[in-house]
């Protein structure tokens, strides 16, 4: 087998190969070349080439996030590692364990003027759990040692670096900071920072490894739920007649059916699930702002919890965090192992556990006890938002609002689903989705900037068909994610094109003006027809409500090449019909 000649670079090949990480997302260049070699050598490894580095990224976080393990990324010095920020901090805030293997130059090349270089230290510092610089490999060029280079001794840092590297074994040093990286990105489920400095030659290799790395395995317990906090919980739950569960972010299975069961016979329990939530019960209340849109001050009261529980990570919508945060609950559990944001300014307990083991702990110990109406009262209210929603569809005109209500009933059982952010996420949240289908979305940091790319990495990494819907703006900013040979044929893109930001016309402002359209919507006049001719995807278009259902007769059958499909809506009506949506279902 062949081996980079570079010992550090063999380090780090290795240890990823002893803790089974298999994915391993490159964006080609020089200086990263000694782990490029490394990693396309091993068949142990699943090797991607990705030429830009943000699509890299989120193509690569697409993977992990469907695989639940650390993925590798690895990219040469210089800016190549500043595009990777952006997926990056996705990573963090929605626990999705990547691995950044950025090459870098030796210390005493860097902030000398040399060409691709940066300050790589701590890049990441603010959106990553473990950053670390690992030591340079000593080495003799030419039978002269690297102490007795003149440049290696050119500050007084280095000096005492390679004093205090030849008297520590720098293998040692840094063994155990990757080991620490790996273990951290796989337990901690989130984002680690390997900065890796190679010296030239870069493109030696040998057939025998030089070096013998250990994987270290780090000591972690599942922590138990603290029975103080369980017994208070206990406590105020018997007390309180009102009790709200509100549900963002979950993976698909994170909570058992049996749970959900026994809470939706509590007449004193409302579940607010979004669309991102991955639970479904006929008793359970979607569409949150459906319903609580057109709420009055009194009946916003009528809400107000006496206990809020929240389980997975960030919520979509505005309204319900606006009424939270004005009508605050007496008490605010979050349940998660790793993190408690305090969305609502009103938190009081940080239950370390996973939903449904939290669940199964706490449900057996309680009985439904409490006489209330608080269920009965929403579940009228719920019918009636039904109901209104139903006739309002059938009378509008071809619209976003319209286009929605008609392709989200026609996802394949057993696919996954990928939301673009901005007005996708917020339409889909305003309709039932198909129980049978898993749905994800970038919502760590909700930015459009790589959803096309996350999406193509799910699709690598599931036999399941992967769709993604997408506004115009998001699929055009990321459209380098179409530049990636590893598209399954049976990948699908339903991109909504209003030409331009039509969600900012649902905000409050001065619309219809230069200012406006330039600034603010971003109209434009663009098609995805020449991209896809470039990228080999089929296309289709449609502009009706009579095109749109050929379209989707045979949209997801089985193909040559994965298949886009353009719908063409109303830039200026849009907003109009989605904010009369909300007087009408009152």
């Amino acid at each position: 087998m062949i081996h980079s000649k570079i010992p550090l670079a063999q380090t780090v090949v290795q240890l990823c190969k002893l803790k089974n990480i298999k994915h391993i997302v490159i964006s080609p260049g020089s200086r990263n070349a000694p782990l490029t070699i490394g990693f396309t050598s091993d068949s142990f490894f699943k090797c991607y080439s990705v030429v830009d580095e943000r699509c890299a990224a989120f193509f690569a976080l697409g993977i992990a996030q469907q695989i639940q393990e650390p993925v590798v990324i690895a990219c040469t010095s210089g800016s190549a590692l500043l595009n990777y920020y952006p997926a990056i901090s996705e990573a963090f805030f929605s626990d999705i364990p990547l691995v950044v293997l950025s090459a870098d130059r030796p210390k005493h090349l860097i902030g000398i003027g040399d060409g691709q270089t940066i300050n790589q230290k701590d890049v990441f510092a603010n959106h990553i759990l473990f950053a670390t610089n690992l030591k340079l490999d000593l080495h003799d060029k030419n039978g002269v040692s690297e102490k007795d280079e003149l440049p290696i001794f050119k500050n007084l840092e280095n000096k005492l670096e390679r004093f205090l590297g030849l008297q520590r074994d720098i293998q040692s040093f840094n063994e155990e900071e990757i080991n620490k990286a790996l273990n951290l990105s796989c337990i901690k489920k989130g984002p680690v920072h390997i900065n890796v400095p190679f010296d030239e030659p870069l493109y030696e290799r040998i057939e025998e490894l030089t070096v013998s790395p250990k994987s270290v395995e780090l000591d972690f317990k599942i922590p138990k739920i603290d029975q103080v906090d369980l017994k208070d919980c206990i406590d105020e739950w018997y007390v309180a007649t009102k009790k709200m569960i509100l549900i963002g972010v979950l993976e698909p299975n994170q909570i058992e059916q049996q749970w959900l069961e026994e809470l939706v016979d509590d007449d004193s329990v409302i579940i607010f699930t979004e669309t991102t939530s991955n639970l479904h019960h006929p008793n359970l209340f979607p569409s949150i702002d459906k319903i609580i849109a057109p709420l009055e001050e009194d009946d916003f009261k009528v809400l107000q919890p006496d206990i809020l529980i929240t389980f997975g990570g960030m919520v979509v919508s505005k309204k319900i965090k606006a009424f939270l945060r004005e009508y605050q609950p007496k008490h605010h559990w979050h349940i998660d192992e790793k993190k408690a944001n305090d969305t609502f300014f009103c938190l009081d307990k940080h239950i370390v556990a996973k939903p449904n083991d939290f669940l199964s702990e706490f449900l057996p110990k309680i009985t439904h006890v409490t006489k209330s109406k608080y269920l009965e009262t929403w579940t009228a209210i719920k019918r009636h938002r039904t109901k209104k929603h139903l006739e309002y569809v059938k009378q509008i005109p071809f619209s976003d609002f319209k286009v929605f209500s008609r392709v989200l009933k026609t996802f394949p059982n057993k696919s996954i689903v990928q939301l673009g952010n901005s007005s996708t996420v917020r339409y889909a949240q305003l309709f039932n989705m198909n129980p049978l289908v898993d749905v994800y979305c970038n919502r760590g940091t909700s930015g459009i900037d790589g959803s096309t790319s996350t999406a193509i990495g799910c699709a690598t990494a599931t036999n399941k068909q992967t769709v993604f819907i997408s506004g115009d703006l998001s699929f055009f900013y990321d459209s380098n994610a179409l530049w990636n040979n590893y598209i399954p044929k049976n990948f699908r893109i339903i991109l909504i094109n209003n030409e331009g930001g039509g969600i900012f016309r649902i905000l409050p402002g001065h619309k219809n003006t230069d200012n406006f359209d330039y600034f603010f919507e971003t109209t434009h006049h663009l098609t995805a027809k020449q991209l896809c001719e470039m990228f080999h995807f089929e296309y289709l278009t449609a502009r009706n409500e009579e095109e749109l259902e050929t379209c989707l007769k045979t949209f997801y059958n089985a193909s040559k090449s994965p298949r886009l499909l353009e719908i063409f809506t109303p830039r200026t009506a849009n907003d109009t019909i989605l904010l009369d949506y909300f007087n009408y279902v009152k």
